[in-house]
């Protein structure tokens, strides 16, 4: 095998959560792995988890700020699509590899498009119900090749004219990491976290982008629901997403003796606190994916993840909808439900390293033609 220098783009807490896994298989594989870390990664209110990618060993770690708070959304592209065409003149990578809808996604997508370096699309063929599902759409067209998390989302891709040799199905990566001992138990969380002793709920709530203007209003009709049932919950703070702050606006009201509100967590300590959660709100891709996966009841507010998934432990209604979310939570609270493994069964991860060691991964050229499906 020949050692290949592979570039993985993070911008998000959740996007390395899923990338990291593939990372360390491709490295322990003998090949040149790098982080280019942006986003999220570089901000203080967010956790500045930058530090989670730098605690990765063996790997090349680059760090670059492409917005400060409240930035639009077309001028965070714009700079990231300058930062990184800078990069990637300099490290030459033989493969970037970007995931799923975010904006530092689309915008490193285009430069090794517009540049002909070969990439890989994690995740796409997904739906949901808002222009996250564009972006991750475009993603998939400007992709050399694609990692697909199932048959249903490479069948997708497959519409969007992309070549069937070029899309593999792995599974979602971030279900490796779930599917083994966290490395920590419930109790270190608590520790580490200050969190009280007793059942748990979580909740995720993100802004919605096309939605921006009623987000607070979402927000306070779910959070005074959940105030209302008298329950416990841990809160892990919204993304940077245009709407956010008025998200934020609705955290800092809440009684902190009933909402423990984190910034973020370590990836093994979120692990282990789902595994523990007596349940899961929300509309946070872990809500619809990584819940299901371990059995952990999970209630989808919203449209963030319109037709995303279905699983047995889940179900969705709107952020007004006071009288099904108190009835779900009344229903579920504290149930376990078997593994579902739409998602792939935790072994992604080692099936990427083996197709991107594979000589004939490489050949080829990246001028891309459409593939008609009939």
């Amino acid at each position: 095998m020949t050692t290949k220098t592979l570039l993985f783009v993070t911008g998000t807490r959740a996007d390395f959560g899923k990338m990291e896994p593939l990372a360390v298989a491709a490295r322990d594989a003998g090949h040149d792995v790098h982080f280019w870390v942006t986003g999220m990664h570089m901000m203080d209110r967010y956790g500045l988890t930058k530090v989670e990618v730098a605690r990765t060993t063996g790997v090349g770690v680059h760090e670059f700020v492409n917005q400060t708070e409240g930035d639009p959304q077309d001028q965070i592209l714009a700079r990231t699509v300058m930062g990184f065409s800078k990069f990637v003149a300099e490290l030459k990578p033989d493969l970037v590899v970007v995931h799923g809808d975010r904006i530092e996604a689309l915008a490193c997508a285009l430069v090794a498009a517009t540049n002909y370096i070969r990439s890989a699309h994690i995740e796409g063929g997904e739906v949901s119900g808002t222009i996250d599902e564009i972006f991750r759409h475009c993603n998939s067209k400007l992709a050399s090749h694609h990692f697909v998390s199932s048959q249903a989302a490479k069948a997708r891709v497959m519409k969007m004219g992309e070549p069937e040799g070029a899309i593999h199905v792995i599974g979602s990566p971030e279900l490796d990491f779930h599917s083994a001992p966290s490395g920590v138990t419930i109790d270190d969380v608590r520790a580490r976290y200050d969190l009280p002793q007793g059942e748990f709920g979580i909740v995720v709530f993100h802004p919605v982008t096309s939605e921006a203007d009623t987000m607070g209003q979402q927000a306070r009709d779910l959070f005074s629901t959940l105030e209302s049932t008298g329950k416990p919950f841990v809160v892990i703070a919204p993304n940077n997403d245009p709407g956010s702050s008025d998200i934020f606006d609705v955290l800092d009201g809440l009684p902190s003796e009933r909402f423990r509100i984190l910034p973020s967590m370590r990836f093994a300590h979120f692990s282990e606190l789902m595994k523990n959660a007596a349940i899961m709100v929300g509309n946070s891709s872990a809500g619809v994916r990584e819940a299901p996966f371990l059995g952990t009841p999970s209630l989808d507010i919203g449209t963030r993840q319109t037709n995303r998934a279905q699983a047995p432990s889940l179900k969705s209604v709107a952020a007004n909808d006071r009288e099904g979310i108190g009835a779900f939570l009344n229903a579920e609270w504290g149930k376990r439900y078997d593994r579902h493994d739409a998602f792939g069964r935790g072994d992604a991860a080692a099936r990427f390293a083996d197709i991107v060691s594979d000589a004939s991964f490489w050949e080829g050229g990246l001028q891309k033609r459409f593939h008609d499906t009939d």
